[in-house]
């Protein structure tokens, strides 16, 4: 199979294109041949050596695949050669032949085409497991969105607004915050020249956001706080600005908060499984109805990873940026 790996820590460059040997599935396992998968952030944190995989995950990049089941291990029940899936991976996705747990597999979306599916799986497992599954963002409550215009960003923006949450967003620019608003937020703030926490208090009569699905971590902790309703639930899942933050634990205890830190790889293929499993059942409905779609700015071929990478940093791309075989 073909395959793209990081030679050393370092840029884009690092990356290569090289072939390795075909994966068998082993018990409960499953091989996808890969039409589609996504760069994600953890892409380029793991291609620069700050975010190795969890043991016994493949060295591969990519966190996620669509494409075609070839093979199937030992006490598969649920999947047979030849079925369209799309996939949840701890790594490999970058890559022509995919192994992966059956259980973080997951049957195609209606009305989805088998690359962009692609991108789908690492969004909205994310999105579903985090706002919804540990915040547990209700019906009439207020969700803040940072970086509304990435990947994660789209999904939550359209999940949120579509089960009855209103939806505050923040990204960099005028165009990235008009797509925001097509995709269902009520009020969208520019980050660069607007306090959040100010906006959010204006729009909110100065209660704050129920949850915040924050993929900045230290360099917006305190704000966070400030911006978060009583009995609001600040979710980080990001360190775009920095790991390490000082808490304010007054301010939390005041506001009786919650801080939540879920990171996805590195969790148990059982739950990683229980995930995939209600995203099918609550996400890929809403997908299929048209009202949730998934945002792809571009579609490269495997071989041109690092320029991805390089859109990817430079932040300037919409929704996810998918690759192909």
């Amino acid at each position: 199979m073909r395959a793209v790996t990081a030679s050393e820590p370092g840029g884009p460059e690092v990356l290569t294109v090289s072939d390795l040997p075909d994966p068998s599935p082993g018990p409960g396992e499953v091989v996808i041949d890969m039409a589609g998968t996504a760069v994600n952030r953890a892409d380029t944190l793991q291609r620069q050596g700050n975010y190795p995989p969890p043991p016994g995950a493949s060295d591969v990049l990519g966190l996620e695949c669509s494409g075609v089941v070839s093979a199937v291990g030992s006490s598969v029940a649920d999947w047979s050669v030849g079925d369209e899936v799309c996939a949840l991976l701890a790594g490999g996705g970058y890559a022509t032949k995919v192994l992966v747990p059956a259980g973080q597999v997951m049957p195609m979306p209606a009305g989805v085409d088998l690359v962009t599916a692609g991108g789908l799986p690492e969004v909205a497992c994310t999105v579903w497991s985090n706002v919804f599954m540990l915040a547990g963002l209700q019906r009439g409550e207020t969700l803040l969105v940072h970086g509304g215009a990435g990947g994660i960003g789209t999904m939550a923006i359209q999940l949120a607004s579509a089960l009855g949450s209103r939806v505050l967003t923040t990204a960099g620019s005028a165009s990235k915050l008009e797509v925001c608003r097509s995709l269902g937020a009520d009020v969208t703030i520019n980050y660069r020249e607007q306090d959040f926490v100010e906006e959010v208090a204006a729009a909110t009569d100065g209660t704050g956001a129920d949850v915040i699905l924050d993929n900045m971590g230290a360099s917006y902790l305190d704000r966070n706080l400030a911006a978060l309703a009583t009995e609001g639930r600040l979710v980080i899942i990001g360190m775009q600005g920095g790991a390490k933050g000082e808490l304010n634990i007054a301010k939390l205890l005041g506001k009786r908060g919650a801080v939540i830190a879920a990171g996805l790889r590195s969790r148990p293929v059982e739950e990683k499984s229980a995930i995939c499993a209600s995203v099918v059942e609550h996400v890929w409905p809403l997908v299929a109805a048209g009202v949730v779609r998934p945002v792809v700015h571009t579609t490269l071929p495997l071989d041109r990873a690092g320029e991805a990478h390089q859109m990817m940093e430079a932040s300037d791309h919409i929704g996810k940026i998918v690759l192909t075989a």
